[in-house]
């Protein structure tokens, strides 16, 4: 499977692999196949034996652990090195189109104006931190990254709105790591080396940054990622989750944790354990996709997590990461940020790029899983995301392509832990290319060329609308790559119908005909108003600061350890009602073009 990390081998995966040879397939918009144009590989099926040993859980992976007495920095590591960063001639970001850098519109409110960097070479950092940027392949900082890394490293608070996809990770571990890793000796707790932790010696953790986010696999990510920026440094990062071990996750922190990322669940559980975690010492707190946590029943969480408990007022640096902007995060900033806190939009507020093709393909309800092993067969192989509202239709469709002989996995909140982690770590590693999930996990997949996404029901206008729609197909086109986004359009979706019209003229895609009625009045692309997008005062901006927040999506499901980790509940599963037939299956952009450029204060480019 060398293949799935060949981005130019997969960039030809978009256009279909081979001219139509198909009859037209009554009611779902594609051509019937009956085999694929290539093979997708062979389908596999784990082995979920309890008593099995040797389990591979994320967050008991390898760090970098330095025991020298002098100095900041620790000596290189060949062998971790490779296993961190990976194969050296994959770290180049070819494909990347950065063309459109200039036409991002990032905006500054408040008094504060930040200068933005241009490079990572003039940015001030630490050669160490630097070569580990180097490391990781980054080439030029995105447009989030210009201006965070430098507001960070002034000092200021930072309120971030911003597209998932656009490099918010780095924009804060960078320069928050690189302020921290020569202070290390003096900020952080005495911890003991690794030769006798490995001996059983054992501390409390008392992180000096702490990373909150709403979703396991998030949680990870960002875990692997500071993995990589704490490298030869003497700052060690650990990760909690809600149905992970929490043995294995209490004995990482106990062998010392600088960095902490974790799920609110868990924190506060940990957190009550006053002999395991303190956070006392914390000098950096990061809450990432802060909008998907704003719902009222973590209120409690969030006060205490945000508190801290110990620390003196000012002491503390609050970042707050979110792709929109409701009432509830603007009293967060105001309850917690310092009064000069920086705040930076990149981009329209929830707005997508056109760096993606989207096809809206109109389908009846009774034939979408025809349609979709219809369009599975007529493209090439490459990494896809199918996107569901339901946990039941996830199990289904893993049913119906796994019986179909594709090498596809699934997951959503009722999976174990294990099977979540060992889903996605099969996807990473192109063993299964077909993943299937429900909205959960929409702000949290970062996967190395995912070429397609696939939005096999649309999201209902009560669970997230447009905005979960383009946090979903912002999996592909990552970080200015090019991807395509294939929805199923079906008569249920009517409500979502003229804000996806409005989006797709938004990015100059082709609107298929049975959208044409839900054009607005007025066509002029940079006049369009999406009435969730906006700055104002709400209304009712007296009133529950914890409010219902806007972006909510995900599905019902627990966590575990001190409420669910992510997610409200989710729309409607869709199930395979029968509908009109005879209903439209033209228009389905299939063959359109890359989309005309829009106009630059309008569109944001998922870098």
């Amino acid at each position: 499977m060398a293949g799935w990390d060949n981005n130019d081998d997969l960039r030809a995966a978009l256009p279909e692999a081979s001219p139509s040879n198909g009859t037209q397939a009554e009611g779902t918009g594609t051509e019937y196949r009956s085999a694929p144009v290539e093979d997708w590989g062979q389908k596999t099926q784990n082995n979920y034996d309890e008593n099995m040993e040797n389990i591979v859980w994320e967050g008991n992976v390898r760090v970098y652990e330095w025991d020298g007495e002098e100095g900041d920095l620790g000596p290189e590591h060949p062998e971790l090195e490779s296993i961190l960063f990976g194969d050296p001639a994959l770290r180049d970001p070819q494909g990347i189109d950065f063309s459109k850098i200039d036409k991002i519109n990032v905006t500054q409110e408040g008094l504060q104006r930040i200068q933005p960097i241009s490079s990572f070479k003039n940015a001030g950092l630490h050669p160490a931190m630097l070569r580990n940027v180097e490391l990781c392949g980054y080439k030029t900082p995105t447009p989030i990254q210009r201006y965070c890394i430098p507001a960070i490293k002034m000092g200021y608070d930072l309120l971030a709105i911003a597209q998932t996809g656009s490099g918010k990770t780095a924009a804060y571990l960078i320069p928050i790591l690189n302020h921290l890793m020569g202070k290390a000796k003096k900020l952080a707790a005495p911890r003991p080396p690794p030769s006798e932790a490995a001996m059983g010696a054992r501390v409390r953790a008392e992180p000096l940054v702490v990373v909150v986010v709403p979703a396991r696999e998030l949680a990870i990510q960002i875990f692997n990622e500071a993995r990589k920026f704490c490298y030869r440094t003497m700052l060690r990062p650990c990760v909690v989750y809600g149905g992970g071990p929490i043995r294995d996750q209490i004995a990482n922190l106990q062998r010392g944790c600088d960095v902490l990322i974790g799920t609110p669940g868990r924190l506060i559980d940990l957190m009550e354990r006053a002999d395991i975690l303190s956070l006392r010492r914390v000098k950096y707190m990061v809450i990432d996709e802060a909008d998907e946590m704003l719902h009222a029943d973590w209120e409690t969480e969030f006060t205490k997590i945000l508190g801290g408990g110990e620390q003196e007022e000012g002491n503390v640096k609050y970042m707050l990461f979110s792709a929109t902007f409701p009432t509830a995060i603007r009293k967060l900033a105001k309850t917690h940020l310092a009064e000069n806190y920086v705040r930076i939009r990149v981009g329209r507020i929830g707005s997508t790029h056109e760096n993606i093709k989207q096809d809206i393909i109109f389908v009846d309800q009774s034939m979408k899983k025809q349609a979709l092993l219809d369009k599975l067969y007529s493209l090439k192989p490459a990494r896809t995301i199918i996107f569901v509202n339901s946990k039941r239709t996830a199990d289904e469709l893993d049913d119906f392509l796994f019986n179909k002989d594709l090498p596809c996995t699934s997951m959503h909140a009722d999976r174990t832990q294990r099977e979540r982690e060992d889903a996605m770590r099969a996807f990473r590693v192109g063993k299964t290319p077909l993943f299937i999930t429900t909205g959960v996990t929409a702000r949290g997949i970062d996967v190395r060329n995912v070429m397609h996404v696939i939005n096999y029901d649309l999201p209902n206008m009560d669970h997230g609308g447009i905005q979960e729609y383009i946090h979903r197909i912002g999996r592909t086109g990552r970080i200015g790559h090019h991807g395509l986004a294939t929805s199923f359009y079906t008569e249920r979706d009517e409500p979502i119908a003229k804000l996806l019209t409005m989006t797709l003229m938004e990015t100059g895609q082709e609107i298929p005909d049975f959208l044409e009625q839900y054009k607005p009045e007025d066509t002029d692309v940079s006049k369009l108003k999406f009435e969730y997008d906006t700055d104002e005062e709400d209304p009712g901006d007296g009133g529950d600061a914890w409010g219902a927040g806007e972006g909510g999506t995900g599905e019902t499901g627990g966590d575990g350890w001190g409420g669910g980790d992510s997610g409200a509940t989710n729309g409607n599963d869709g199930g395979n009602d029968t509908s009109v037939w005879g209903a439209p299956t033209n228009g389905s952009g299939d063959n359109g073009a890359w989309g005309a450029p829009a106009a630059a204060s309008a569109v944001e480019i998922a870098w």
